[in-house]
Parts: C-alpha cells; structure tokens; sequence
C-alpha cells in the first residue's frame, strides 16, 4: 500500500528518512513531497541576543526550522568561534526546551542539550516549561516562525512566565509542490493513505489533492503528525483517521497501520 508524506525529506547526510524506513518495516511503500520552502530573517538579531545569554533565562525552540536559523548564523567563522569558545557553555547552564526529536537532534547538532523533546506539542511544552521556571524570572529567547501559533505564549504569560519572541523564518509554499503533487498522481494513482504534517501543509495542499483525487478522495486514510495538524484537517474538511500520539515515525506508522487494517485508529 502506498502512503504518501507531505513534508521535506530528512537531511541527506543524515541517512534514510526515518518515516520512510518505519513505513517500510509495515510494508508501506512511502513517498516523500517536499510541501513548504523557508526565508531566514532578522539572524544578525538572532545572534546579537544568542551572544548575551546573561540577559536571558533559557531558549524555547518549538521548530527544527529556528535552530536551523542558527546554524545558518554559525557558518560564520567568527560567529562559529564565539559560540564554540564560550557562548555554547554559558547557554548550556540554562534550559533549553524543545517540542519533539528532530527538534531535540538539532539542538544537540550546534551542541546544547535539550529538555522537554517528550512534550510532542506546544501545549504540553508549556505546561513542562511552567513546572520548572520561576514567575518573573529572566526572559526565556523563543525564535520561532512568523505563523507561529499563541499557545505557548499565552500560557506562559499567564502563568508569569516572561518570553521573548524573535521571529526567524517565515513559511511560504514549496514552488514544485503543485507540479510534484500532479506528477505523483498521475504515476503512482491514488494512495491508501496521506499524512499532513503541519497546518501550513493542510493549506497549501489540500485543494490541490481535492482536484487531484476527485471522488476517490473518500478512499483516502487521511494522518495527521500531531493535534494542532490534525485541527487544521478538521477545518478544512478533511476526515482524520489517524492522529499519531506522539511525533515519531514509530507512532505514525502504527497509527496508520491500524487504519488502514481497522475502522478504527
């Protein structure tokens, strides 16, 4: 059965995709569509506050793309030699706190040690976060995306706890997505099963698969990554079967396994 996965492949030097590799242990034949493209901002700000970490009391990374906008910074020469001398160490004496595993393995790449990866949603990472920071205690940095959604904030501020804000990257469509959507029906047919994996994904994909799909699209099992995608699915009109419990390629898999086996997920 095929199974096709609306999101950016892993990094090559990193091996195989790990949802590729889990589907394939369930005998799925994944295929991966790169769905969204990145424009890095405001990094010489980034550093500017990454290189007083005296003013701040920890980092919040809740996207694998903000700690790419520091890696970014890195290649840097004189910017890699501060962070490696000192700036690394005196970060790594406060928390740094993380929503999920690619996000935690990134932050280990530039060396911090992450906290919280377990959290799988922002929600639950606030909530992790507050248990462990004091009211009115330094500011924790959060770089973050410009469509990044007000949870985390929100439930921070109300319980006291100070967070600055720096928006790193703003999210805009893959320009091959419609091409490689198009491409990939016509060749491959109508998959068993697609899985969104952010809400960007839902929008710049979904009346593209409507069209593409045309009244097959009920023979679709449709996944999503998390809550917060799967919200987005709702909203828009497409039925959820799967929800994976936490973002792993091991949760998803067997989620959709289930799915497509069962009624039910």
């Amino acid at each position: 059965m095929k199974v096709l996965l609306l999101k950016d492949p892993k990094d090559k030097d990193a091996g195989p995709d790990p949802y590729i590799k889990e589907l394939g242990l369930h005998s799925f034949e994944a295929t991966l569509i790169p769905v969204l493209s990145f424009e890095f901002l405001s990094l010489e700000s980034l550093f500017e506050k990454l290189s007083h970490p005296e003013c701040h009391g920890g980092l919040v990374f809740t996207s694998p793309r903000a700690i790419e906008a520091i890696k970014i910074c890195l290649k840097d020469n004189t910017k890699k030699e501060a962070w490696s001398k000192s700036l690394k160490q005196m970060w790594n004496i406060k928390p740094t706190y993380v929503v999920g595993k690619a996000t935690a393995a990134l932050a280990e790449e530039i060396g911090l040690t992450p906290q919280g990866e377990k959290s799988g949603n922002a929600e639950k990472l606030a909530e992790y976060i507050c248990s462990r920071e004091k009211p009115n205690s330094s500011a924790l940095l959060f770089p973050c995306g410009a469509l990044k959604r007000e949870v985390l904030p929100t439930v921070l501020r109300e319980k006291g706890v100070p967070l600055e804000s720096l928006t790193v990257y703003q999210t805009t469509q893959h320009p091959q997505l419609q091409e490689a959507l198009s491409s990939y029906f016509s060749q491959q047919g109508i998959p068993a099963s697609i899985v969104f994996f952010s809400p960007s994904g839902v929008k710049f994909c979904l009346q593209h698969i409507q069209k593409l799909s045309g009244d097959l699209i009920n023979h679709i099992k449709f996944a999503a990554i998390g809550p917060t995608t799967a919200e987005a699915m709702e909203a828009g009109g497409i039925p959820v079967s799967c929800t994976a419990p936490s973002p792993t390629a091991q949760d998803l898999a067997a989620g959709i396994h289930r799915a497509l086996h069962s009624q039910n997920c």
